[in-house]
């Protein structure tokens, strides 16, 4: 069973209609506390993946046959974020369905694409709506859209504007002319910080599942599961699977420019290492009389971080799919044969404790 997805329809302030032309529904610049709320829950949990808006064609202002007409995702957050830019202009939105993902990553998964496009000018009868032959796509939309197919099919010539929303009225003051300024897609710490709470929750949903098994398996002894040994021998690995988090979810996305090497699992394995490193200095560890647990947390924890700052090339303007196929095609075996081996390497500590060997 898939997510449910929600549609929500933005403020209405009326309906557009002229003579000849289909009813469109007019949506309001302004945000109300709603949007905002919703924007921040889609910055800090799953609320992202069902908050959506119907597609079709809207209005803002007041446009006539000669407005622009401007192209998003049905992520009600981008509709919003485009919107809200488009404030005392006179304009239309067209809205495709690309299943509640927004722009970027709709175009990479192609949602946001060339066939949904040519469907929704057909469905919204956009030749009756305007009489110009022009519609504006954003530019990291580019990739999911054959410009020259649209234009054979459709009649209306695609012009990718700018990168982001706000850039919009200037576009139009300039004749539809992008300045270099508005080509250039900005990913600063301030950009990635904002998106490093959607890194954490989903990483921090599976750590329950990771802390049972660790105090169980430190926990269990031949007469049945002793508490104590569970929390005294579980809880370093605990504060462990915490650091992983905190390193691939937020460190490495944080510091991304900064931490040597190309590739998203490298940034991770190294920036988890030297947190594990660290940790080892300042967590008494000698509990376990072993040298195999602590082998264990020095395979495991460290390409934790890397799977989890895996994670975040789908937040990037710049990573490639081909790109993150190849990072996944090695990663996964690597992180596969490194979960088995340290589970097995705690396997034997835990007989050699029983001296079953």
């Amino acid at each position: 069973m898939g997510i449910e997805k929600l549609s929500f329809l933005p403020r209405a302030v009326g309906v557009k209609k002229a003579a000849g032309q289909p009813a469109v529904s007019k949506v309001s610049s302004e945000w109300t506390w709603k949007d905002r709320l919703g924007e921040i829950k889609c910055r800090i949990s799953s609320f992202r993946m069902r908050y959506t808006v119907r597609p079709g064609l809207y209005a803002v202002g007041e446009p006539s046959v000669e407005s622009d007409v401007f192209v998003t995702a049905n992520y009600k957050l981008s509709f919003d974020i485009l919107r809200r830019e488009l404030k005392g202009l006179n304009v239309w939105i067209i809205v495709l369905d690309t299943k509640g993902i927004n722009v970027w990553c709709a175009a990479g998964k192609g949602t946001f694409g060339t066939n949904e496009l040519i469907s929704r000018i057909n469905e919204t009868n956009l030749h009756n709506v305007v009489t110009h032959r022009r519609i504006i796509i954003p530019q990291l939309g580019a990739v999911g859209v054959n410009a020259r197919i649209v234009q054979q099919r459709t009649g209306f010539r695609v012009y990718f504007g700018p990168v982001y929303a706000k850039d919009i009225p200037a576009y139009i003051r300039a004749g539809h002319v992008k300045t270099p300024e508005m080509r250039l897609a900005r990913f600063n710490m301030l950009d990635r910080l904002v998106l490093t709470p959607m890194e954490i929750n989903p990483a921090m949903k599976k750590f329950p599942l990771f802390a049972l098994i660790a105090l169980v398996l430190f926990g269990l002894q031949p007469s049945g599961i002793l508490f104590k040994d569970a929390w005294e021998g579980g809880m370093p690995f605990l504060i462990f699977g915490l650091m992983a988090v905190f390193t691939g979810a937020f460190i490495t996305p944080l510091l991304l420019p900064f931490i040597p090497f190309r590739s998203f699992a490298v940034k991770g394995w190294l920036t988890g290492m030297i947190a594990v490193f660290v940790l080892m200095k300042g967590i008494e560890l000698w509990y376990y009389k072993s040298l195999l647990p602590l082998a264990a947390a020095y395979i495991f924890f460290p390409l934790a971080s890397s799977y989890i700052a895996l994670q975040f090339t789908g937040s990037t303007t710049f990573t490639s799919m081909s790109g993150v196929k190849k990072e996944l095609k090695i990663g996964v075996p690597v992180y596969l044969t490194a979960t088995a081996l340290s589970l097995l390497i705690l396997i034997i500590y835990k007989l050699s404790q029983w001296r079953v060997i």
